[in-house]
């Protein structure tokens, strides 16, 4: 039995990866390290919480008391636990350097005592080129972070590649763009703005509504992460993308199209501080190993606006039975002026 450790496995991506990797690898075993912290939910797992192949595990990545012993014990890390909301992290950035810095930190210090280790991915992602106003990032370009969220993402980053290029941990770095689909939490742009949609609440746009974003579903991430882990090589990285550049305010009137209501629902707000422009990746390294997605954008954004609208037993408890998020939905939105 392939034994899998899956930091942050109670998130977005990574439930859906552990589901994925269920499904897809019938012998794996797949262990999920989470801390369950906001956006991290058991019930992300519901459907595969009594699996025999599968284990949760409540800890901190950073805490190595917990974490190491995992990691020392599998045959393949995937690591997604991370602070991730551009958003939160100009309220408090210090959250994502310890949980995206040094929590990678201690996964790579337990991953260069590991013996029968195969491979660890650290799942970055494209913000790390920061703004591009042309063509597509390249594996090989400069980094350019411009938020605290993408500068944490940039140094685990390179500080995993590092334990390849000094340790031989056998590291690959996975940057993916935008993600949607089932299970994102309501604070990212598309579930935020199908479940407003859905109760008759405003959209708030920031800006222009020009700043433009690949979209990949994750499933579509999730078999480029199952072929990086088969054919990838160690120390090299690959760009995910899902080909499908929109901007903001075609997306959000893409949404209001599928959920049956009226654009009068947009409100402009004041934009983020330092709000990139646009994200592109030239995804040409990772389809010459074989992948390319599955998902077309039209089909996949008009199955996620189903899944919520399915799924209130999911997101209305988020939206309107916890004070945190209640209170950053305030603080973020309620009082910007309209732009």
């Amino acid at each position: 039995m392939v034994k899998v450790l899956v930091t942050g496995g109670a998130g977005f991506i990574g439930s859906n990866f552990v589901r994925y990797a269920l499904r897809t690898h019938p012998d794996w075993h797949v262990t999920t390290l989470d801390k369950l912290t906001y956006c991290g939910r058991l019930e992300n797992l519901h459907d595969v919480v009594d699996n025999p192949r599968h284990t949760f595990v409540l800890g901190d990545i950073a805490d190595s008391a917990v974490s190491a012993p995992l990691v020392r014990g599998s045959h393949i890390v995937v690591h997604f636990a991370a602070e991730t909301h551009v958003d939160r992290s100009l309220q408090s950035a210090g959250a994502f350097i310890h949980t995206d810095v040094f929590g990678t930190f201690a996964l790579l210090e337990a991953a260069r005592q590991a013996t029968g280790l195969r491979r660890f991915i650290q799942i970055s992602t494209d913000e790390v080129y920061g703004s591009v106003p042309t063509g597509a990032s390249k594996e090989t370009d400069e980094l350019r972070p411009r938020n605290p969220y993408s500068a944490s993402k940039a140094g685990a980053d390179r500080l995993a590649y590092s334990y390849w290029a000094t340790y031989q941990v056998p590291v690959v770095v996975t940057r993916a763009s935008n993600n949607y689909g089932p299970y994102q939490f309501p604070e990212k742009v598309i579930p935020l703005f199908i479940t407003n949609a859905l109760e008759d609440l405003d959209l708030p746009l920031y800006g222009d509504g020009m700043n433009v974003r690949d979209w990949l579903h994750v499933d579509d991430h999730c078999s480029a992460v199952d072929m990086v882990i088969e054919k990838g090589v160690d120390g090299e990285v690959y760009n995910i993308g899902g080909g499908n550049e929109v901007p903001n305010i075609e997306l959000t009137r893409r949404i209001l199209q599928l959920t049956g209501k009226p654009d009068t629902l947009i409100r402009p707000v004041a934009d983020r501080l330092g709000h990139d422009r646009r994200y592109a990746l030239d995804t040409a390294k990772l389809r010459a190993l074989g992948w390319s997605p599955r998902h077309l954008f039209a089909d996949g954004l008009a199955a996620t606006v189903e899944w919520y609208k399915a799924s209130p037993w999911w997101w209305q408890p988020i939206k309107h039975q916890d004070p945190a998020y209640q209170a950053y939905y305030k603080a973020q939105y309620s009082t910007r002026p309209g732009a």
